[in-house]
C-alpha cells in the first residue's frame, strides 16, 4: 500500500501492482480540483489485498469522519456492491471511468458507477508527468488480458487485453526522460502480449527497441512482470542487445509442476521456464531472475509442491513473490478440492525460505563487484538487477558503488570516486 498527500486536498492510497501505480499518479492530475477527498485505488488479486482496502477505508473514515472516500480498482470493479454497503464509502468508482476526470464529480448524485469492463476495446496513453518521491517512472503500455487462468480474477477487474500505440509510448517516454527520469519501467497486466491489436501486430521487442531507438536519453528501461511463453524473438535480441535494457526479469511462473500448471490453465511448461532463464543468461550472463509463485494451489500434494521448491534451483531463480492461494469467488479454482489452510500457510512459509536462501546465494556473488546504482532515496539505489544496496556518502541520480557485504535484504557499498 503507498499513500500520497495531493496538493488541494486530495489524499490517494494505492494497493497492488505497479499499473494501480501508474494509474494513481494519472487520478492525482484528474482530481487536482478537489478538496478533502480521498481516493481508495484498490487491488483484487488476493483476498488478502481486499481485505487490507476494506480496513483501510474503515480506518480512514475513523481519522477523517468529513472527508469523501471515493472507492475505485480492481476490487471496486469486481466487487462494487460489496463496497457500496460499506457505510465509510461514498462513491464507488470502476476502472473503466477512474481516469475520467469528469467521473468524480459524478458521486454526489449517484453512489456506484461502474460498467461493463470488457466492452472497453482500447486503452490510451495517460500521458503522466511526474510520480511522487520516486525516481523511476511507470509508464502503462497495455491493459487487461486475455487469458483466463483459473486462479484469477483480474481479467474481470481489467477486460481484454489492449495496447497503448508505440508512438503514444515513445512521446510519453520522451516527455518522463525531460522532467528528469533516467529510468523508466514499462507497465501493463499480461505485458508480452503488447501489440496484438495494433495496427501492424508489433510485438513488445519491437516496442523495447523504439523506445531505446528513439528515446536516446533514456538511461535504463525495464520491464515488469512479464509471462516468458510469449517472449518474441524481437524482445530476445534486445535483451541480448541493448545495454539500456536492465537484466532483471520477474517472470509470471506460478507452479514447478506440470500438472498444476495444466490446471492452472497456464500455457507454459516447468521445462519453458529453465530453457528462458537459460536463453537469456546465455545472452546477458549478469542477469536475475524474479517469480511470482503461488503455494498450495488446489490439489497440490507434497510431490507437486517439491517440483516447485527444485525449480527455484533448476531454473536459477532469485527473488521470488510467493502468493499462498487464496481462493477468489467466482473462478474455477474456487471451485477445486482445496488444501487444508494451515498446509498452505507452511509451503507458503517453506518457499520463502527457499527464495531467502536463494537471494544470499546470488548476493554473495556481487560483493567485491562494481554496479552503477540508480538512487531512490539518501544512502539507498539499485543496481541494474533491482537488487537494492546501502551506501554512505554524497549521491546524484546515479552512483558508481564497490559492493561490500550483505544484510538480509540488501546489499551495502562504497561509493567509487
Amino acid at each position: 500500500m503507498k499513500r500520497d498527500q495531493q496538493k488541494g486536498g486530495v489524499d490517494i492510497i494505492t494497493f497492488g501492482c505497479r499499473l494501480n501505480a501508474y494509474e494513481s499518479e494519472a487520478i492525482r492530475e484528474r482530481t487536482a480540483g478537489l478538496d478533502n477527498t480521498v481516493v481508495v485505488n484498490t487491488c483484487a488479486v488476493t483476498a488478502e489485498a481486499v481485505r487490507q482496502s476494506r480496513q483501510q477505508i474503515r480506518k480512514i473514515r475513523r481519522e477523517r469522519p468529513d472527508a469523501r472516500i471515493i472507492v475505485t480498482g480492481c476490487a471496486a470493479q469486481t466487487d462494487p456492491d460489496g463496497y457500496a454497503k460499506m457505510p465509510e464509502v461514498d462513491f464507488v468508482l470502476g476502472n473503466a471511468d477512474k481516469l475520467d476526470p469528469k467521473a468524480y464529480a459524478l458521486g454526489v448524485n449517484e453512489r456506484v458507477r461502474v460498467n461493463d469492463i470488457m466492452s472497453v476495446k482500447e486503452t490510451a496513453a495517460q500521458f503522466v508527468d511526474y510520480f511522487e518521491g520516486r525516481t523511476r517512472a511507470f509508464l502503462q503500455v497495455q491493459n487487461g488480458c486475455d487469458h483466463r487462468c483459473t486462479f484469477c480474477i483480474i481479467p474481470y477487474g481489467r477486460g481484454n487485453s489492449r495496447s497503448v500505440g508505440m508512438g503514444a509510448v515513445v512521446e510519453e517516454a520522451r516527455r518522463l526522460c525531460a522532467n528528469g527520469y533516467g529510468e523508466i519501467v514499462l507497465t501493463g497486466v499480461d505485458l508480452t502480449s503488447y501489440g496484438h491489436d495494433l495496427p501492424g501486430t508489433p510485438s513488445l521487442g519491437d516496442l523495447v527497441r523504439k523506445i531505446l531507438k528513439l528515446v536516446p536519453d533514456l538511461k535504463r528501461l525495464r520491464l515488469s512482470s512479464i509471462d516468458s511463453i510469449e517472449a518474441d524473438d524481437a524482445l530476445m535480441t534486445a535483451i541480448a542487445e541493448e545495454e539500456r535494457l536492465m537484466p532483471h526479469f520477474h517472470l509470471s511462473v506460478q507452479s514447478g509442476d506440470d500438472m498444476i500448471l495444466k490446471r492452472m490453465k497456464r500455457r507454459h511448461s516447468r521445462a519453458d521456464t529453465i530453457r528462458f532463464c537459460e536463453a537469456v543468461r546465455a545472452l546477458r550472463p549478469e542477469a536475475a531472475f524474479g517469480a511470482d509463485l503461488i503455494a498450495g494451489f488446489p490439489t497440490e500434494t507434497d510431490e507437486m509442491f517439491a517440483n516447485t521448491l527444485k525449480l527455484v534451483d533448476e531454473a536459477g531463480l532469485q527473488m521470488l513473490h510467493v502468493f499462498p492461494f487464496s481462493p477468489r469467488t467466482g473462478t474455477p479454482a474456487a471451485r477445486m478440492p482445496q488444501v487444508p489452510r494451515e498446509l498452505v500457510k507452511d509451503r507458503a512459509a517453506r518457499l520463502r525460505a527457499k527464495g531467502a536462501e536463494a537471494l544470499q546465494q546470488y548476493y554473495s556473488t556481487l560483493i567485491g563487484r562494481e554496479e552503477t546504482l540508480l538512487v531512490e532515496k539518501a544512502g539507498l539505489g539499485r543496481t541494474p538487477t533491482f537488487v537494492p544496496v546501502a551506501f554512505a556518502g554524497e549521491a546524484g541520480d546515479f552512483v558508481r558503488v564497490r559492493i561490500t557485504g550483505a544484510a538480509s535484504d540488501h546489499l551495502t557499498g562504497d561509493i567509487v570516486s
